[in-house]
């Protein structure tokens, strides 16, 4: 099976770590508040797929996990992040590295709740003969831009319209919590959004593509900052990469009475 052409948007020196990015809502919990352990392990095989999947451009089943040990809870209003990195490559299986932190959004300190090994079989297909095989794990990535927030994810069933492509609604929630995550790192304050730009939609986006979020804050007022988001579809198989939507959206930074207050950047005194 011959490995497709790098696409238009994939950095030189292969792909660079796949992050998950989600918030933890209410609906997500269990009696204590914090994040149901089974969903923290469904996000993790998620993204350890789309690793898997981005390195060997082939569908890939999940053969096994290895032991997970939770060490520390992820609460209600928390930022959780799920890394995956594929670490061993064999003919056909590959071994992918998963870990989940928390982060609160008024504090800068990230926690590790844990990590976890998954070991992914590539299913090639009939054109995948008898002498196929993965390519080797590359030898570097590249590194994110400061400031830059990434989430990655699959588009599923229940995300599709009946012509099989993604809903702009769910695209547009997905582009409004990477823009609320990169808006709260900024300021570690709790922000709300305030408005969006005209959002034009370029390609459809098909069931079990990858899309990718890249957010930026690029500018800041007294009590908003205006954030850069682009969205970027993937095909499963092929790599290629198009960016699909592109949007701009005003987070407010606001007090616990949802008031607005004044942004002062992390790290700026």
């Amino acid at each position: 099976m011959k490995r497709e052409t790098p696409s238009e948007g994939e950095p030189a020196g292969g792909p660079a770590p796949t992050t998950l990015v989600d918030i933890v809502f209410p609906g997500a919990v269990n009696h204590h508040g914090t994040l149901f352990g089974g969903a923290g392990l469904a996000f993790m095989d998620r993204v350890a797929f789309v690793a898997a999947t981005r390195h060997g451009r082939v569908p890939f089943v999940t053969a096994s996990c290895e032991r997970v040990d939770f060490r520390k809870p992820a609460y209600i209003g928390e930022i959780v992040s799920f890394t995956a990195m594929p670490v061993w490559a064999g003919r056909r299986s590959l071994t992918v590295e998963v870990e989940m932190a928390a982060e609160s959004i008024l504090a800068s300190k990230r926690q590790v709740c844990t990590r976890g090994v998954f070991h992914m079989v590539a299913v090639p297909g009939d054109d995948g003969g008898e002498g196929w095989t993965l390519p080797p794990l590359p030898t570097s990535h590249p590194t994110e831009a400061d400031g830059e927030v990434r989430m990655a994810d699959v588009v599923f069933a229940d995300q599709t319209n009946s012509s099989g492509s993604m809903f702009g609604g769910d695209a547009l929630a997905f582009m409004t919590k990477v823009a609320f995550v990169a808006a709260s790192r900024h300021c570690r304050r709790q922000t709300v959004l305030a408005s969006s730009e005209r959002i034009d939609f370029h390609h459809p986006i098909r069931l079990g593509s990858i899309v990718e979020v890249v957010a930026r804050v690029v500018s800041t007022g007294r009590s908003s900052m205006r954030i850069g988001v682009e969205l970027w579809s993937e095909e499963l198989l092929t790599g290629l990469r198009r960016q699909t939507a592109k949007g701009l959206f005003v987070m407010v930074a606001v007090d616990a009475e949802h008031r607005p207050v004044a942004v002062i950047p992390v790290g700026s005194g």
